[in-house]
Protein backbone atom coordinates (compact mmCIF):
# COMPACT_ATOMS: atom_id res chain seq x y z
CA UNK A 1 0.00 0.00 0.00
CA UNK A 2 1.37 3.40 -0.91
CA UNK A 3 1.83 6.28 1.93
CA UNK A 4 -1.80 7.08 2.28
CA UNK A 5 -0.82 10.77 3.15
CA UNK A 6 0.21 11.44 0.00
CA UNK A 7 -2.73 10.30 -1.85
CA UNK A 8 -4.58 13.42 -3.37
CA UNK A 9 -8.33 12.82 -2.58
CA UNK A 10 -9.28 11.63 -6.14
CA UNK A 11 -7.33 8.86 -5.50
CA UNK A 12 -8.37 8.64 -1.88
CA UNK A 13 -12.29 8.85 -2.82
CA UNK A 14 -11.80 5.84 -5.43
CA UNK A 15 -9.33 3.42 -2.70
CA UNK A 16 -12.18 3.84 -0.29
CA UNK A 17 -14.79 3.00 -3.15
CA UNK A 18 -12.29 -0.29 -3.71
CA UNK A 19 -12.03 -0.85 -0.53
CA UNK A 20 -8.34 -0.56 -1.10
CA UNK A 21 -7.95 0.20 2.72
CA UNK A 22 -10.13 1.68 4.98
CA UNK A 23 -11.56 5.11 6.19
CA UNK A 24 -9.86 4.07 9.79
CA UNK A 25 -6.43 3.80 8.19
CA UNK A 26 -6.65 6.91 6.18
CA UNK A 27 -7.12 9.05 9.12
CA UNK A 28 -5.22 7.48 11.36
CA UNK A 29 -2.19 7.53 8.45
CA UNK A 30 -3.11 10.95 8.93
CA UNK A 31 -3.42 11.69 12.73
CA UNK A 32 0.12 10.09 12.60
CA UNK A 33 1.43 12.84 10.31
CA UNK A 34 0.02 15.76 12.63
CA UNK A 35 1.30 14.51 15.51
CA UNK A 36 5.34 14.01 13.58
CA UNK A 37 4.27 17.91 11.98
CA UNK A 38 4.12 20.24 15.45
CA UNK A 39 6.91 22.01 14.52
CA UNK A 40 4.93 23.02 11.58
CA UNK A 41 2.26 24.80 14.30
CA UNK A 42 -0.46 23.96 11.87
CA UNK A 43 -3.06 23.20 14.04
CA UNK A 44 -4.77 25.41 17.03
CA UNK A 45 -6.66 22.41 17.91
CA UNK A 46 -5.78 18.51 17.31
CA UNK A 47 -9.68 16.17 17.09
CA UNK A 48 -8.19 12.76 16.70
CA UNK A 49 -11.07 11.69 18.63
CA UNK A 50 -13.62 13.40 16.39
CA UNK A 51 -11.59 12.12 13.26
CA UNK A 52 -11.73 8.40 14.47
CA UNK A 53 -15.49 8.27 15.39
CA UNK A 54 -16.11 9.76 12.10
CA UNK A 55 -13.62 7.17 10.15
CA UNK A 56 -15.78 4.45 11.77
CA UNK A 57 -19.18 5.89 10.83
CA UNK A 58 -17.71 6.60 6.74
CA UNK A 59 -16.25 2.86 6.83
CA UNK A 60 -20.12 1.35 7.93
CA UNK A 61 -21.65 3.44 5.17
CA UNK A 62 -18.62 2.31 2.77
CA UNK A 63 -19.71 -1.54 3.60
CA UNK A 64 -23.80 -0.76 3.11
CA UNK A 65 -23.40 0.86 -0.20
CA UNK A 66 -24.48 4.00 0.86
CA UNK A 67 -21.10 6.24 0.68
CA UNK A 68 -21.44 9.80 0.53
CA UNK A 69 -19.46 12.31 -2.51
CA UNK A 70 -16.62 12.93 0.23
CA UNK A 71 -17.38 9.22 2.57
CA UNK A 72 -14.01 9.45 4.78
CA UNK A 73 -12.04 12.14 3.35
CA UNK A 74 -9.80 13.71 6.43
CA UNK A 75 -9.89 17.20 6.30
CA UNK A 76 -8.57 20.25 8.28
CA UNK A 77 -10.74 23.03 9.12
CA UNK A 78 -9.70 27.13 9.04
CA UNK A 79 -10.03 28.09 12.61
CA UNK A 80 -12.07 30.82 11.09
CA UNK A 81 -15.43 28.22 10.81
CA UNK A 82 -17.66 27.87 13.57
CA UNK A 83 -17.61 24.28 14.40
CA UNK A 84 -20.35 23.29 17.30
CA UNK A 85 -18.77 22.09 20.22
CA UNK A 86 -15.15 22.54 19.04
CA UNK A 87 -12.27 26.09 20.83
CA UNK A 88 -13.02 27.93 17.71
CA UNK A 89 -10.41 31.52 18.27
CA UNK A 90 -9.70 32.64 14.76
CA UNK A 91 -6.45 32.81 16.07
CA UNK A 92 -7.09 35.42 18.23
CA UNK A 93 -6.27 35.61 22.25
CA UNK A 94 -10.05 37.25 22.66
CA UNK A 95 -11.84 34.36 21.78
CA UNK A 96 -9.94 31.57 24.08
CA UNK A 97 -12.20 29.01 25.27
CA UNK A 98 -15.35 30.19 22.61
CA UNK A 99 -16.94 26.86 21.58
CA UNK A 100 -19.76 27.63 19.45
CA UNK A 101 -22.98 26.09 19.63
CA UNK A 102 -23.97 25.88 16.09
CA UNK A 103 -22.00 24.74 13.03
CA UNK A 104 -21.05 26.76 10.04
CA UNK A 105 -22.51 26.10 6.77
CA UNK A 106 -19.76 25.22 4.64
CA UNK A 107 -18.30 22.86 7.44
CA UNK A 108 -21.98 21.50 7.78
CA UNK A 109 -22.18 20.72 3.88
CA UNK A 110 -18.73 19.09 4.50
CA UNK A 111 -19.63 16.67 7.06
CA UNK A 112 -22.76 16.40 5.33
CA UNK A 113 -20.98 14.79 2.38
CA UNK A 114 -18.72 12.31 4.82
CA UNK A 115 -15.54 14.56 5.72
CA UNK A 116 -13.42 13.58 8.41
CA UNK A 117 -12.29 16.60 10.60
CA UNK A 118 -8.76 16.31 11.70
CA UNK A 119 -8.97 19.40 13.43
CA UNK A 120 -8.81 23.24 13.24
CA UNK A 121 -5.94 25.16 11.47
CA UNK A 122 -3.90 27.95 12.74
CA UNK A 123 -4.37 31.16 10.81
CA UNK A 124 -3.62 35.36 10.98
CA UNK A 125 -5.84 36.90 13.96
CA UNK A 126 -9.45 37.36 12.59
CA UNK A 127 -7.59 36.45 9.11
CA UNK A 128 -5.83 39.98 9.52
CA UNK A 129 -2.23 38.99 7.79
CA UNK A 130 -0.37 37.73 5.16
CA UNK A 131 2.25 35.74 6.50
CA UNK A 132 0.12 33.90 9.38
CA UNK A 133 2.96 35.71 12.53
CA UNK A 134 -0.36 37.69 13.35
CA UNK A 135 -1.63 34.43 15.21
CA UNK A 136 -2.09 34.33 18.94
CA UNK A 137 -0.76 31.14 18.52
CA UNK A 138 2.52 31.61 17.18
CA UNK A 139 3.46 31.70 13.10
CA UNK A 140 2.81 28.92 11.22
CA UNK A 141 6.04 27.24 9.47
CA UNK A 142 6.22 26.91 5.63
CA UNK A 143 7.26 23.45 4.72
CA UNK A 144 9.40 24.71 2.64
CA UNK A 145 13.08 25.83 3.10
CA UNK A 146 15.12 27.36 0.38
CA UNK A 147 18.05 25.16 -0.87
CA UNK A 148 21.06 24.96 1.94
CA UNK A 149 18.72 27.02 4.31
CA UNK A 150 17.43 26.09 7.29
CA UNK A 151 15.82 29.61 7.42
CA UNK A 152 11.74 29.38 8.72
CA UNK A 153 9.66 30.88 6.14
CA UNK A 154 5.99 31.55 6.15
CA UNK A 155 3.16 30.11 4.87
CA UNK A 156 1.62 33.20 3.42
CA UNK A 157 -1.57 34.09 5.31
CA UNK A 158 -3.85 34.42 6.49
CA UNK A 159 -4.73 30.86 5.60
CA UNK A 160 -1.37 29.58 6.44
CA UNK A 161 -2.56 26.92 8.72
CA UNK A 162 -4.58 25.20 5.70
CA UNK A 163 -1.68 25.92 3.24
CA UNK A 164 1.36 24.11 5.21
CA UNK A 165 -0.98 21.66 6.29
CA UNK A 166 -1.79 20.31 2.95
CA UNK A 167 2.01 20.53 1.47
CA UNK A 168 2.94 19.02 4.66
CA UNK A 169 1.13 16.17 3.84
CA UNK A 170 -0.96 16.10 7.57
CA UNK A 171 -4.55 16.48 5.19
CA UNK A 172 -5.80 15.46 2.05
CA UNK A 173 -7.23 18.86 1.57
CA UNK A 174 -8.16 22.03 3.61
CA UNK A 175 -10.76 24.99 4.04
CA UNK A 176 -9.72 28.52 4.04
CA UNK A 177 -11.33 32.28 3.66
CA UNK A 178 -9.87 35.12 0.92
CA UNK A 179 -10.70 38.60 2.08
CA UNK A 180 -7.90 39.96 -0.29
CA UNK A 181 -6.05 37.15 -1.01
CA UNK A 182 -5.79 34.56 1.78
CA UNK A 183 -6.04 31.50 0.02
CA UNK A 184 -4.70 32.26 -3.26
CA UNK A 185 -1.04 33.62 -1.81
CA UNK A 186 -0.81 31.22 0.78
CA UNK A 187 -1.38 28.51 -1.39
CA UNK A 188 1.34 30.00 -4.12
CA UNK A 189 4.00 30.33 -1.36
CA UNK A 190 3.67 26.74 -0.38
CA UNK A 191 2.94 25.08 -3.73
CA UNK A 192 -0.69 23.97 -3.20
CA UNK A 193 -3.71 24.69 -5.60
CA UNK A 194 -6.46 27.10 -3.90
CA UNK A 195 -9.30 29.06 -5.34
CA UNK A 196 -11.36 32.12 -3.81
CA UNK A 197 -15.17 31.69 -4.96
CA UNK A 198 -17.17 34.46 -6.71
CA UNK A 199 -18.31 35.85 -3.59
CA UNK A 200 -21.92 34.68 -2.46
CA UNK A 201 -21.05 31.49 -4.06
CA UNK A 202 -20.00 29.84 -0.63
CA UNK A 203 -22.51 30.70 2.60
CA UNK A 204 -20.53 33.11 5.11
CA UNK A 205 -22.63 31.82 7.58
CA UNK A 206 -20.96 31.10 10.60
CA UNK A 207 -17.67 32.18 9.52
CA UNK A 208 -16.31 35.02 12.22
CA UNK A 209 -16.15 37.78 9.94
CA UNK A 210 -13.29 40.12 8.89
CA UNK A 211 -14.74 42.36 5.92
CA UNK A 212 -18.45 40.84 5.19
CA UNK A 213 -18.38 42.57 1.84
CA UNK A 214 -14.81 41.10 0.78
CA UNK A 215 -14.64 37.25 2.73
CA UNK A 216 -15.31 34.17 0.86
CA UNK A 217 -14.64 30.87 1.78
CA UNK A 218 -12.95 28.44 -0.83
CA UNK A 219 -11.19 25.19 -0.82
CA UNK A 220 -7.64 24.18 -0.64
CA UNK A 221 -5.71 21.11 -1.74
CA UNK A 222 -2.40 19.36 -4.10
CA UNK A 223 -4.29 19.53 -7.09
CA UNK A 224 -6.95 21.83 -9.07
CA UNK A 225 -9.07 18.57 -9.98
CA UNK A 226 -9.09 17.84 -5.23
CA UNK A 227 -10.34 21.30 -5.34
CA UNK A 228 -13.01 20.99 -7.99
CA UNK A 229 -14.07 18.30 -5.83
CA UNK A 230 -13.81 20.00 -2.99
CA UNK A 231 -15.79 22.80 -4.15
CA UNK A 232 -18.87 21.23 -5.34
CA UNK A 233 -19.83 20.25 -1.41
CA UNK A 234 -18.41 23.53 0.01
CA UNK A 235 -21.21 25.88 -2.41
CA UNK A 236 -24.66 26.28 -2.02
CA UNK A 237 -27.28 28.73 -1.29
CA UNK A 238 -27.68 29.29 1.99
CA UNK A 239 -31.52 31.16 3.35
CA UNK A 240 -28.80 32.23 6.60
CA UNK A 241 -26.79 34.57 4.57
CA UNK A 242 -28.11 37.56 2.89
CA UNK A 243 -25.42 37.63 0.35
CA UNK A 244 -25.34 34.04 -0.54
CA UNK A 245 -26.83 33.60 -4.12
CA UNK A 246 -28.97 30.72 -5.75
CA UNK A 247 -27.99 29.50 -8.35
CA UNK A 248 -27.02 25.94 -9.37
CA UNK A 249 -23.81 24.49 -8.10
CA UNK A 250 -22.14 22.83 -11.25
CA UNK A 251 -20.58 20.09 -11.20
CA UNK A 252 -16.93 21.34 -11.46
CA UNK A 253 -14.83 18.40 -11.95
CA UNK A 254 -16.99 17.13 -14.74
CA UNK A 255 -16.06 20.90 -16.49
CA UNK A 256 -12.46 19.69 -16.47
CA UNK A 257 -12.47 18.45 -20.06
CA UNK A 258 -8.75 20.05 -20.78
CA UNK A 259 -9.50 21.52 -23.95
CA UNK A 260 -8.86 25.17 -24.06
CA UNK A 261 -8.70 25.99 -28.30
CA UNK A 262 -10.15 28.98 -28.93
CA UNK A 263 -10.41 30.25 -25.19
CA UNK A 264 -9.13 33.96 -25.26
CA UNK A 265 -7.15 35.06 -22.20
CA UNK A 266 -6.57 38.03 -20.76
CA UNK A 267 -2.95 39.28 -19.79
CA UNK A 268 -3.22 42.29 -17.95
CA UNK A 269 -0.66 45.30 -18.43
CA UNK A 270 -0.91 46.97 -15.33
CA UNK A 271 -0.05 43.50 -13.53
CA UNK A 272 3.80 44.45 -14.59
CA UNK A 273 4.93 46.18 -11.59
CA UNK A 274 7.67 47.83 -10.62
CA UNK A 275 9.99 46.30 -9.01
CA UNK A 276 8.78 42.78 -9.89
CA UNK A 277 11.45 40.07 -9.53
CA UNK A 278 12.63 39.06 -13.09
CA UNK A 279 11.76 34.95 -12.43
CA UNK A 280 8.01 36.38 -11.51
CA UNK A 281 7.78 37.82 -14.95
CA UNK A 282 9.55 34.99 -16.71
CA UNK A 283 6.55 32.75 -14.83
CA UNK A 284 4.49 34.65 -16.47
CA UNK A 285 5.90 34.14 -19.47
CA UNK A 286 5.96 30.62 -19.31
CA UNK A 287 2.21 30.83 -18.55
CA UNK A 288 1.24 32.47 -21.30
CA UNK A 289 3.33 29.77 -23.75
CA UNK A 290 1.65 27.08 -21.89
CA UNK A 291 -1.58 28.30 -22.99
CA UNK A 292 -0.73 28.99 -26.12
CA UNK A 293 0.51 25.69 -26.63
CA UNK A 294 -2.94 24.22 -25.28
CA UNK A 295 -4.59 26.23 -27.70
CA UNK A 296 -5.56 29.65 -26.28
CA UNK A 297 -5.50 33.01 -27.69
CA UNK A 298 -3.47 35.58 -25.55
CA UNK A 299 -5.55 39.16 -25.57
CA UNK A 300 -4.10 42.41 -24.34
CA UNK A 301 -6.09 43.97 -21.61
CA UNK A 302 -6.10 46.78 -19.69
CA UNK A 303 -7.64 47.28 -15.97
CA UNK A 304 -6.72 51.34 -15.24
CA UNK A 305 -7.91 51.19 -12.10
CA UNK A 306 -5.61 48.32 -10.36
CA UNK A 307 -3.06 51.01 -8.93
CA UNK A 308 -5.60 52.18 -6.84
CA UNK A 309 -6.88 48.59 -5.52
CA UNK A 310 -4.13 48.31 -2.43
CA UNK A 311 -5.27 51.49 -0.83
CA UNK A 312 -8.93 51.18 -1.43
CA UNK A 313 -8.99 47.67 -0.63
CA UNK A 314 -6.83 48.63 3.18
CA UNK A 315 -10.18 51.36 3.65
CA UNK A 316 -12.76 49.22 2.98
CA UNK A 317 -11.12 46.22 4.77
CA UNK A 318 -10.26 47.46 8.24
CA UNK A 319 -13.52 50.14 7.93
CA UNK A 320 -15.64 46.82 7.80
CA UNK A 321 -13.63 45.20 10.46
CA UNK A 322 -13.79 48.26 13.01
CA UNK A 323 -17.93 47.62 12.87
CA UNK A 324 -17.44 43.63 12.88
CA UNK A 325 -15.14 43.55 15.72
CA UNK A 326 -16.91 45.79 17.85
CA UNK A 327 -18.86 42.57 19.27
CA UNK A 328 -15.77 41.27 21.44
CA UNK A 329 -15.75 43.15 24.29
CA UNK A 330 -15.74 40.35 27.51
CA UNK A 331 -19.24 40.63 27.93
CA UNK A 332 -20.74 37.37 26.08
CA UNK A 333 -18.37 34.92 25.00
CA UNK A 334 -14.22 34.29 24.89
CA UNK A 335 -11.94 36.33 26.87
CA UNK A 336 -13.06 38.88 29.80
CA UNK A 337 -10.12 40.90 31.39
CA UNK A 338 -12.17 42.50 34.67
CA UNK A 339 -11.87 46.31 35.28
CA UNK A 340 -13.73 48.56 37.93
CA UNK A 341 -16.43 49.30 35.66
CA UNK A 342 -18.09 47.94 32.60
CA UNK A 343 -15.93 50.23 30.18
CA UNK A 344 -12.69 49.58 31.54
CA UNK A 345 -13.60 46.07 31.18
CA UNK A 346 -13.92 46.54 27.49
CA UNK A 347 -11.21 48.21 27.43
CA UNK A 348 -8.53 45.77 29.37
CA UNK A 349 -10.53 42.91 27.52
CA UNK A 350 -9.88 44.87 24.21
CA UNK A 351 -6.50 45.52 25.08
CA UNK A 352 -5.80 41.80 26.40
CA UNK A 353 -7.57 40.12 23.68
CA UNK A 354 -6.58 41.54 20.33
CA UNK A 355 -3.29 41.53 18.85
CA UNK A 356 -0.86 44.50 17.54
CA UNK A 357 -2.08 44.00 13.66
CA UNK A 358 -5.94 43.79 14.25
CA UNK A 359 -5.40 47.02 16.72
CA UNK A 360 -4.18 48.19 14.12
CA UNK A 361 -6.78 47.60 11.55
CA UNK A 362 -9.24 48.91 13.91
CA UNK A 363 -7.84 52.02 14.70
CA UNK A 364 -7.57 52.60 10.41
CA UNK A 365 -11.02 51.37 10.11
CA UNK A 366 -12.54 53.72 12.68
CA UNK A 367 -10.61 56.77 11.73
CA UNK A 368 -12.19 56.47 8.18
CA UNK A 369 -15.53 56.15 9.55
CA UNK A 370 -15.41 59.07 12.17
CA UNK A 371 -16.83 62.25 10.75
CA UNK A 372 -14.68 64.41 8.63
CA UNK A 373 -13.31 61.54 7.32
CA UNK A 374 -15.73 59.35 5.75
CA UNK A 375 -16.17 61.33 2.60
CA UNK A 376 -12.43 61.81 1.99
CA UNK A 377 -11.80 58.26 2.41
CA UNK A 378 -14.28 55.38 2.72
CA UNK A 379 -16.54 57.11 0.39
CA UNK A 380 -13.67 57.45 -2.06
CA UNK A 381 -12.50 53.71 -1.77
CA UNK A 382 -16.27 52.54 -2.68
CA UNK A 383 -15.99 55.02 -5.48
CA UNK A 384 -12.80 52.91 -6.83
CA UNK A 385 -13.96 49.93 -5.85
CA UNK A 386 -16.92 50.46 -8.68
CA UNK A 387 -14.67 51.94 -11.02
CA UNK A 388 -12.11 48.06 -10.72
CA UNK A 389 -15.19 46.28 -10.83
CA UNK A 390 -15.84 48.27 -14.36
CA UNK A 391 -12.60 47.66 -15.42
CA UNK A 392 -12.73 43.63 -15.15
CA UNK A 393 -16.35 43.75 -17.06
CA UNK A 394 -14.75 45.92 -19.86
CA UNK A 395 -11.81 43.26 -20.03
CA UNK A 396 -13.96 40.33 -20.45
CA UNK A 397 -15.83 42.01 -23.16
CA UNK A 398 -12.23 40.96 -24.96
CA UNK A 399 -11.35 37.87 -23.55
CA UNK A 400 -12.70 34.65 -21.05
CA UNK A 401 -10.34 34.90 -18.28
CA UNK A 402 -7.31 36.87 -17.18
CA UNK A 403 -3.66 35.28 -16.33
CA UNK A 404 -1.02 36.92 -13.73
CA UNK A 405 1.35 35.95 -11.27
CA UNK A 406 0.13 35.30 -7.93
CA UNK A 407 2.00 36.82 -5.93
CA UNK A 408 4.97 39.26 -6.10
CA UNK A 409 7.89 36.75 -4.72
CA UNK A 410 8.31 33.51 -2.92
CA UNK A 411 7.88 32.76 0.45
CA UNK A 412 9.66 34.74 3.21
CA UNK A 413 11.86 34.42 6.55
CA UNK A 414 9.46 34.60 9.76
CA UNK A 415 9.84 37.80 10.94
CA UNK A 416 11.71 39.60 7.89
CA UNK A 417 8.52 41.92 6.99
CA UNK A 418 6.73 42.36 10.47
CA UNK A 419 8.12 45.70 11.04
CA UNK A 420 7.60 47.08 7.83
CA UNK A 421 3.36 46.47 7.44
CA UNK A 422 3.27 48.62 4.30
CA UNK A 423 5.94 45.64 2.93
CA UNK A 424 3.52 43.09 4.33
CA UNK A 425 0.41 44.32 3.10
CA UNK A 426 2.25 44.63 -0.82
CA UNK A 427 1.95 40.63 -0.96
CA UNK A 428 -1.50 41.24 -1.45
CA UNK A 429 -0.94 43.20 -4.69
CA UNK A 430 -2.03 40.64 -7.31
CA UNK A 431 -5.13 39.96 -5.39
CA UNK A 432 -6.93 42.00 -3.55
CA UNK A 433 -9.00 43.29 -6.81
CA UNK A 434 -9.98 40.04 -7.51
CA UNK A 435 -11.62 40.64 -4.39
CA UNK A 436 -12.89 43.89 -4.46
CA UNK A 437 -14.78 42.67 -7.61
CA UNK A 438 -16.32 39.65 -6.12
CA UNK A 439 -14.96 37.91 -8.67
CA UNK A 440 -13.61 34.26 -8.36
CA UNK A 441 -9.60 33.90 -8.63
CA UNK A 442 -7.39 30.54 -8.51
CA UNK A 443 -3.83 30.29 -8.08
CA UNK A 444 -2.04 26.85 -9.32
CA UNK A 445 1.53 26.08 -8.86
CA UNK A 446 3.74 26.73 -11.56
CA UNK A 447 7.37 25.71 -10.93
CA UNK A 448 10.26 26.28 -8.68
CA UNK A 449 12.12 29.69 -8.29
CA UNK A 450 15.81 29.44 -8.36
CA UNK A 451 16.48 29.01 -4.63
CA UNK A 452 14.10 25.87 -4.90
CA UNK A 453 10.69 28.00 -3.52
CA UNK A 454 7.28 27.56 -5.00
CA UNK A 455 5.75 30.06 -7.19
CA UNK A 456 2.00 30.20 -8.30
CA UNK A 457 0.12 31.86 -11.17
CA UNK A 458 -3.62 33.39 -10.93
CA UNK A 459 -6.10 32.59 -12.78
CA UNK A 460 -9.14 34.94 -12.69
CA UNK A 461 -12.78 34.36 -14.21
CA UNK A 462 -15.93 35.87 -14.70
CA UNK A 463 -18.30 36.16 -11.97
CA UNK A 464 -19.65 32.50 -11.29
CA UNK A 465 -17.56 30.80 -13.68
CA UNK A 466 -15.62 29.02 -11.36
CA UNK A 467 -15.71 25.89 -14.32
CA UNK A 468 -13.85 27.75 -16.68
CA UNK A 469 -10.72 28.38 -13.78
CA UNK A 470 -10.69 24.62 -13.21
CA UNK A 471 -10.88 24.03 -16.61
CA UNK A 472 -7.96 26.11 -17.49
CA UNK A 473 -6.05 25.74 -13.87
CA UNK A 474 -5.64 21.94 -14.68
CA UNK A 475 -4.32 22.62 -18.22
CA UNK A 476 -1.84 25.07 -16.94
CA UNK A 477 -0.83 22.53 -13.78
CA UNK A 478 -0.49 19.90 -16.41
CA UNK A 479 2.05 22.01 -18.51
CA UNK A 480 4.10 22.86 -15.37
CA UNK A 481 3.86 19.35 -14.03
CA UNK A 482 3.87 18.19 -10.29
CA UNK A 483 6.40 19.71 -8.11
CA UNK A 484 8.92 17.30 -5.67
CA UNK A 485 7.23 17.29 -2.13
CA UNK A 486 9.00 19.35 0.67
CA UNK A 487 11.91 17.24 2.24
CA UNK A 488 9.98 16.54 5.72
CA UNK A 489 12.88 18.27 7.95
CA UNK A 490 10.16 18.35 10.35
CA UNK A 491 10.08 14.65 11.53
CA UNK A 492 13.47 14.77 11.75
Amino acid sequence: MSDLTSLTIADAREGLRKKSFSARELTEAHIKAVEKARALNCFVTETPEIALKGAEEADKRIAAGSARALEGIPLGIKDLFCTKGVLTTAGSHILDGFQPPYESTVTRNLFDAGVVMLGKLNMDEFAMGSSNETSYHKPVINPWRRKGSNTPLVPGGSSGGSAASVAGRLVLGATGTDTGGSIRQPAAVTGIVGIKPTYGRCSRWGIVAFASSLDQAGPMARTVRDCAILMKTMASHDPMDSTSVDLPVPDYEAAMTGDIKGLKVGIPKEYRIDGMPPEIEELWQKGIQWLKDAGATMVDVSLPHTKYALPAYYIVAPAEASSNLARYDGVRFGLRVPGKDIISMYENTRAAGFGREVQRRVLIGTYVLSAGYYDAYYLKAQKLRTLIARDFEDAYKKCDVLLTPATPGPAFGIAEKTDDPIAMYLNDVFTVTVNLAGLPGISVPAGLNREGLPLGLQLIGKAFDEATLFRVGEVLEKAAGPLPRPTPWWEV
